[in-house]
């Protein structure tokens, strides 16, 4: 586990970070999101080790983080820092070897890391006559080529097309599900919403919000729900007027005939409207119910209410 506790940072006068803390769990994936400036960069930096905090700590597996583990962890910076007249297997060997690695073990790993991401067939390539898209693929090789412990990458999926996307995705998640803490930022909230187990988001340097996926949408839900009746039943009266003199409950729209999106004042009153249309139907003055689900708000959405 990479615990960031306490941390705050200035560059002058201006606090860049301030009292920033949150977990990143061994065999989870956490996905840390925040505008232009709102101290990703900078957490991530200090994680590693290439900045010193004024204030706070990081810990890893318990204790204060040290150089050791640090070489442990694989990072990708935001600057990308491979050397463009080096060919890729060149430069991952060269990178493992750094690491302590056997030049056979380096070689192993360089070429097995190549194969997955879909660049066996430019290993001998140099790195400046690939695609931006390639260039992005072989620097995720080098923060994993050592075999890291922990992950920590700033923007790994920018400049990826859809299906290099994808590749990487399952890269990750193999480092996850083998135990390995993974932290990434990126901009791309619908990733970090489908790939995350937990989720921070900082703005203006402070956590703003952090938990996991599923329980930051249900703090941020509205208790909204959606009803859908089935107009090809015995019956096809789809109205759903009744709703709105429901107690308890605020009818929003009806997008469509038969389908109705509400809030209720508590779970109870959401259970009335299910049993009464229910009820409805089994009279046959409603048509069936084809689903009752809840609507919870996409990561986007909660990202955009903590920050304004």
């Amino acid at each position: 586990m990479i615990q960031v506790q306490g941390v705050s940072r200035s560059f002058g006068d201006r606090l860049v970070l301030d009292d920033v803390g949150f977990d990143v769990i061994g065999g989870r994936m956490t996905g840390f999101v925040g505008g232009n400036g709102a101290g990703k960069t900078t957490t991530m930096r200090i994680i590693l080790g290439v900045l010193s905090s004024d204030r706070g700590t990081v810990q890893f597996d318990g204790h204060e983080i040290t150089r050791q583990d640090r070489a442990r962890i694989g990072y990708m910076p935001e600057e990308r820092g491979l050397y463009p007249k080096m060919p890729v297997l060149d430069q991952l060997v060269y990178l493992g070897r750094l690491h302590g690695m056997s030049t056979a073990a380096a070689t192993a790993s360089a070429t097995a890391l190549l194969d997955r991401l879909g660049l066996a067939e430019r290993a001998k390539d140099t790195l400046e006559s690939l695609s931006l898209g390639n260039q992005q693929r072989a620097q995720i090789a080098a923060a994993l080529v050592h075999e890291p412990v922990a992950l920590v990458l700033d923007e790994p999926f920018s400049g990826l097309d859809p299906m290099a996307v994808e590749v990487v995705l399952g890269v990750l998640r193999d480092y996850a599900e083998r135990g390995a803490p993974v932290l990434f930022s990126s901009h791309q909230l619908d990733i970090v919403e489908r790939l995350c187990d937990d989720v921070v988001v900082i703005g203006g340097g402070r956590i703003l919000a952090q938990g996991s996926r599923e329980g930051l949408r249900a703090e941020h839900s509205e208790h909204e729900y959606e009803l859908v009746l089935d107009p090809r039943g015995e019956s096809a009266d789809t109205d759903l007027a009744w709703l709105d003199a429901s107690p308890g409950i605020d009818l929003r729209a009806s997008p469509v005939p038969g389908t109705a999106r509400f809030t209720a004042d508590t779970d109870d009153a959401a259970q009335r409207v299910l049993t009464q249309a229910v009820h409805r139907s089994t009279a046959g003055t409603g048509a069936p119910v084809r689903s009752f689900t809840p609507v919870t708000p996409t990561l986007a959405q909660i990202f955009r209410e903590v920050v304004q």
